[in-house]
């Protein structure tokens, strides 16, 4: 991702511009990355709300009736933050790569359509219901619209992910030229639907969103139960979040496994960037790297680096059992991704997941004991660690985008391809500015808002605000005087 700086003079000094490429691929990873965190909350929080939502009418106990009303108003809160992020992306199809709108208009459209009518739409009503209709409808009812709006979170990124899927491996289509203009005309929906990433991507995305906000849950629940040990309901949520990362954790790390030998298969660039590996022939697997020299953070090579590998190994995670399997190197290729961004992204992912399945057997070994709301290292390691999903998963979502390129849509159409040739420097350079200075604002209200759920939730249960706590350090999302 290369930079063109332009100057140009200002009464106050000067302003450096970013090509329409650069500035507007800048721009759409920036919406995407804040959209993604709010739409993973809305994935995530889904079997939290179902479960809480039954066991409160099934036991009418008030831990679950209070952990419902406060985990659907901070579902309701993402909800419309990932609506509100996720609505200029489309937009920013027209007004930046139009030349990507035009060539897979035909294929993209009908997913992202049936996203806004059939999910999007699902879950907004039945929100509703959950929001106000506790006394006004039926047990099975508000239990079903739980249900339905899960579904509808779930539903929401199937779709979505169909779209990006088709964009990593493309098929069910045939090009043409319609006006001029080579296009790509859907010959076959259920290939182009159910391409072969589609179900690795779909299962790998939302066990992650599950993963971040089971970090969250278990983040907010640490503290309050730091703050008051015999809250029931929070050491419930507890309980239950580390239960969720039990399951989760580790079979995000075989899946992942797995899932790597088919990006290898189907995207060997993309897997070669993963590992930095130039050369063509057999690979190593890098369980641990670290830089020589500063240079090595922006060009990481086998001479630049020292690493902890296992000899062969990348061969045979690529072949799925041959360490001497041949992996085709960057070397070969024309043009590559930037591989900095890609490879140290994935062993940011790589090694946050492995922290996971730490914390989730330390917690499983706490719960055994009955130890689990006792432990204060476990209850501040929970706490500082609430926001690592996300790190983790907006770092494997990068391996998947800034991966692919060149390409937007692999094999067919170029991301400088498909850049608007009228947009100028200067709009793009503004418009990405006005997106991150609005995307922050709307990143610190979301936070806020949970900042102030939690300080209502230990009012509520008698907790004053300036009562003083066992924990001394920052809380990632609630200030160190609360």
């Amino acid at each position: 991702m290369s930079l063109t700086t332009l100057l140009f003079a200002a009464d106050l000094g000067w302003v450096a511009l970013l090509s329409p490429e650069t500035a507007s691929r800048m721009q759409f990873g920036w919406t995407i990355s804040v959209h993604i965190i709010f739409a993973s909350l809305s994935i995530g929080l889904a079997p939290f709300i179902i479960y809480f939502t039954w066991k409160d009418v099934q036991t009418t106990e008030q831990r679950y009736a209070r952990l419902r009303s406060f985990w659907v108003k901070v579902f309701a809160a993402g909800f419309v933050m990932g609506t509100v992020t996720g609505i200029p992306m489309s937009f920013q199809f027209g007004t930046n790569f139009p030349q990507f709108a035009e060539v897979a208009g035909e294929l993209i459209g009908g997913p992202l359509a049936f996203e806004a009518k059939m999910a999007f739409f699902l879950e907004a009503v039945f929100l509703g219901v959950l929001l106000y209709g506790r006394d006004r409808v039926e047990d099975r009812t508000y239990i079903i619209s739980s249900v339905l709006v899960g579904f509808g979170a779930w539903l929401s990124g199937f779709w979505i992910l169909i779209v990006n899927a088709w964009m990593q491996t493309p098929r069910g289509y045939e090009m043409v030229t319609r006006n001029g203009v080579e296009v790509a005309k859907l010959t076959d929906p259920v290939a182009a639907f159910l391409t072969p990433r589609m179900p690795w991507m779909y299962v790998h995305m939302m066990n992650a969103s599950v993963i971040s906000v089971a970090l969250l849950v278990a983040g907010v629940s640490a503290y309050i139960v730091w703050k008051k040990p015999d809250a029931e309901a929070w050491n419930t949520a507890l309980k239950l979040a580390v239960v969720l990362l039990i399951v989760s954790a580790p079979f995000q790390a075989v899946h992942g496994d797995a899932y790597g030998r088919h990006v290898a298969d189907t995207q060997p660039q993309k897997f070669a960037a993963m590992e930095a590996h130039y050369e063509t022939g057999q690979a190593d697997l890098h369980l641990l790297a670290f830089p020589k020299s500063p240079e090595a953070l922006t060009d990481p090579r086998a001479e630049n680096l020292v690493t902890v590998s296992l000899p062969a190994v990348g061969s045979f995670l690529a072949s799925g059992g041959d360490f001497d399997a041949e992996v085709i190197g960057l070397n070969e290729y024309e043009e590559n991704p930037p591989v900095a961004l890609v490879f140290w992204s994935f062993r940011f992912m790589v090694g946050l997941g492995f922290l996971f399945i730490g914390l989730a057997l330390w917690g499983g070994y706490l719960t055994y004991r009955g130890r689990l709301s006792d432990s204060t290292r476990y209850l501040k390691a929970m706490i500082a660690a609430s926001p690592f999903g996300y790190a983790a998963l907006l770092t494997g979502w990068y391996v998947t985008e800034i991966g692919r390129q060149p390409w937007v849509i692999q094999g067919e159409l170029k991301t400088s391809e498909a850049v608007s040739s009228t947009l100028t420097g200067t709009e793009a350079t503004l418009t990405l500015v006005a997106f991150v200075v609005l995307y922050v604002g709307l990143m610190l209200t979301a936070l806020y808002i949970l900042k102030w759920l939690v300080r209502e939730e230990l009012q509520t249960l008698g907790v004053q605000e300036s009562s003083e706590g066992r924990w001394r350090g920052p809380i990632p999302w609630v200030s160190s005087d609360d």
